[in-house]
């Protein structure tokens, strides 16, 4: 038997009444802030008060009721917000919770299963159950206003009435009615009412509505796609409609990916087919990272840290880039430096300087642009495929459509504003007809897309790096012919490429035998043994063996190269040097004196060109210094090989490269803090401000290697108390510094 909602109101009572969760104290301030700024000129839409109630503490206190929640939420939250508005009006007298504008909302937070779901796992078995449902937002409406109570006055009777309107919408819908004072009504419950506006009283006196008495709530829909990389290979993404209210209306933009938890109703349509319409009614919305998230383990943090002390990382990067294609081993290199890209800079005065890098890969057929492509589009963490003839400029970048339903006007982002913060890989580049062409000019430089159109006046952020490929102009590389003449694109397209790399298809019988060899060998089935005595301290987890450019190497498994990109571009934000600054315009004056058979016109963005390559290459480094040497030398040799198709000796022989400068300072600082290491064992004559304590274990840590058990922790600082070691240590591992993993504490 069901229980009633007065038995329900006293369970949630019950929960909020423990101590160890401090829900009254939230509550409370959830209704002080609420009447702080309910008077502010710019309340950001604010109508309730809202209360977050964490599920897992909800689980902890009361598992079955936790279950019962999530089996049939309308009448548990219902309950649950009334538990709220009792213990509301008792800490707070003034609060009134018979007023309908200021009703406490409460706001469900923390894992609902056992992950959240995409819009293909919907199913018709979490009908009427709370979901919680991730995405990436498509199509946002405007925002409109429901009617909720309308109250008239009738100037005859000199009486005011007002009436209640519920739609399919509300989430109170087939719940038994309440009074007042929170009991249900017997035999009665929340039903659709009609639509009709009342013009006059049950004696036809005529009614004047009271429009400032009467009560309305914001309402917006919103478009939720399945996420590009969970989506099966070859099927189209599915998508699922959200229903917001209150103040979770314009919490979202387009591109944005989000996670909402809601109930999953269904509503039948107009014709009479037996067909429902899902959509889910959100309680909570919360925007996620742009970064998808990688599993990392204690292991790959420190054979990435290991791999970046190497003086060859970036031929190590890029010879384990697409390791079953023969050659190109610059072009994999620059390819390895745009999926870590550059340092993205906002300056004070409102300027935006992009860190992505844009390359095009222009050449004759059968020179594996694609495979390139494909490459990257697997290793890069957010990537978005299109190609030049299946794509428009409004695909790309952002359209206003036509609501089917209402006829309303809404956004609807393209493939440049989805892939934000990702890289967009655009194949048959060429095949792009001149004016979508144009539409990208803006994405590329300023990475935002300008909508003015159909009354709607909107800028999106399209921060994504470009990868083009394209053929020339005659199909195949006319050597007759000038440069310019076989590219084909305007120079104010080609300046906004960083890098441009032509692909010819030359006649050499040696070549063509190596290739040969190479592919049949890629066909064959099975892998070829590795001789026992070929490197026996390998560590396999991270290293395989290919016959690459005709001898057997060794390269990095696609997991873990993606881990360290992933790691490499999220952690380091390098800065230049004096040094490296003279060098990058010693090297920009250089570039523009010898212009002559260039394939790219060297303009100021050249010099921003050399600036993001430098700074990418001090990423794979694991340095978050950008020096002349390597830095600057092989940003300098990339764009000259693109630019003159010249090997210079900083990209093809990198034995010349020195220690990374930062682990040569992080010796030294090591050194130093092991000499001040005894001095932690001074005895405590004051309260030591955590900000300290951090300071110290970062420096302890950093001491031993970056690596050190918890218990050294505590042996080395046992003058602070253990609780605010902890503690420290919490918000270290919050903050993205260590990592804490089987009693073992590392520096990431």
């Amino acid at each position: 038997m069901e229980e009633s909602h007065t038995e329900l109101q006293s369970s949630y009572e019950d929960f909020l009444r423990v101590e160890r969760f401090n829900q009254v104290e939230r509550i409370s301030s959830a209704v002080d802030a609420f009447e702080r700024i309910r008077n502010e000129k710019h309340n950001k839409r604010q109508v309730c008060p809202r209360v977050k109630i964490f599920l897992q503490e909800l689980r902890s206190d009361n598992p079955q009721l936790a279950q019962r929640l999530r089996n049939d939420p309308l009448r548990h939250i219902r309950a649950l917000e009334w538990a709220c508005h009792s213990i509301a009006s008792e800490e707070r007298p003034g609060y009134d919770i018979k007023s309908g504008s200021s009703r406490i909302e409460v706001s469900l937070s923390g894992p609902v299963g056992a992950s959240p779901v995409s819009p293909r796992g919907l199913t018709s078995q979490q009908l009427n159950k709370l979901v919680c449902v991730e995405g990436i937002a498509t199509k946002i409406s405007s925002v409109k206003f429901k009617l909720n109570t309308s109250v008239h006055y009738c100037p005859t009777t000199q009486r005011h009435d007002s009436r209640q309107y519920v739609d399919v919408s509300d989430s109170q819908l087939g719940l038994p009615a309440l009074d007042s004072s929170g009991k249900e009504l017997p035999d009665r419950f929340v039903t659709i009412t009609s639509s009709v506006y009342p013009t006059t009283d049950k004696e036809n006196n005529p009614l004047q509505t009271e429009y400032g008495l009467s009560l309305y709530s914001d309402v917006q829909t919103i478009c939720l796609q399945e996420m590009p990389e969970s989506a099966p290979m070859g099927q189209l993404p599915r998508s699922i409609d959200l229903l917001l209210r209150q103040d979770l209306v314009d919490t979202a933009h387009p591109g944005d990916r989000i996670k909402v938890i809601g109930i999953y109703t269904a509503t039948p349509k107009p014709s009479s087919t037996g067909l429902f319409q899902t959509h889910i009614l959100a309680n909570s919305l919360e925007t996620l990272s742009r970064d998808v998230p990688l599993n990392f383990i204690v292991s790959d943090v420190r054979n990435i840290r290991q791999l970046g002390r190497e003086k060859e990382i970036l031929s190590i990067l890029g010879r384990s880039f697409a390791p079953f294609l023969h050659g190109h081993s610059i072009v994999k290199k620059a390819l390895i430096l745009q999926l870590l890209s550059g340092c993205e800079k906002n300056l004070p005065n409102g300027t935006h300087l992009r860190g992505d890098i844009n390359v095009l890969l222009l050449g004759d057929p059968s020179t594996a642009k694609s495979q390139l492509l494909r490459t990257a589009l697997n290793l890069a963490p957010l990537a978005i495929s299109t190609t030049g003839k299946g794509s428009s400029g409004v695909g790309l970048t952002a359209a206003v459509t036509s609501d089917p339903e209402t006829r309303e006007r809404r956004l609807e982002a393209g493939a440049m504003v989805l892939a934000d913060r990702g890289v967009v890989c655009i194949d048959e580049f060429d095949k792009m007809s001149e004016l979508d062409r144009v539409a990208i000019h803006e994405v590329m430089e300023q990475q935002t897309v300008t909508i003015a159109k159909a009354g709607i006046h909107a800028t999106l952020n399209a921060r994504c790096s470009v990868l083009a490929a394209a053929n020339p102009v005659y199909g195949t590389y006319d050597k007759s012919k000038s440069l310019q003449e076989n590219i084909g694109l305007p120079d104010s397209l080609l300046s906004r490429f960083d890098l441009l790399f032509i692909f010819i298809d030359n006649l050499d019988v040696v070549k063509d035998r190596t290739i040969a060899s190479h592919v049949v060998r890629g066909h064959r089935s099975g892998i070829s043994p590795v001789e026992e005595d070929d490197e026996p301290e390998v560590d396999h987890t991270i290293w395989q063996n290919t016959f690459l450019n005709g001898d057997h190497q060794q390269v990095l498994k696609h997991d873990f190269l993606r881990k360290y990109i992933h790691f490499a571009k999220a952690r380091y934000k390098p800065k230049l040097t004096q040094e490296a600054r003279e060098a990058i315009a010693i090297q920009y004056a250089q570039l523009r004196s010898s212009y002559n058979h260039r394939t790219l016109p060297i303009t100021v963005r050249s010099l921003e060109t050399l600036i993001r390559l430098s700074s990418a290459h001090a990423k794979a480094r694991l340095s978050n210094i950008v020096e002349p040497h390597p830095d600057v030398a092989v940003a300098s040799d990339i764009l000259s090989f693109a630019l003159y198709h010249e090997d210079n000796e900083n990209v093809n022989e990198e034995n010349q490269y020195l220690e990374n400068d930062q682990n040569v300072n992080e010796v030294t600082q090591n050194s130093d803090e092991e000499q001040d290491q005894p001095n932690l064992k001074k005895p405590r004559t004051e309260e030591v401000n955590q900000s300290i304590i951090k300071q110290r274990i970062y420096s302890l840590i950093a001491a031993n290697n970056e690596e050190i058990p918890s218990k050294d922790i505590f042996d080395n600082l046992s003058e602070i108390p253990r609780k605010d070691i902890n503690e420290a240590l919490i918000e270290l591992e919050e903050e993205s510094k260590v990592m804490i993993q089987d009693d073992l504490v590392l520096i990431i």
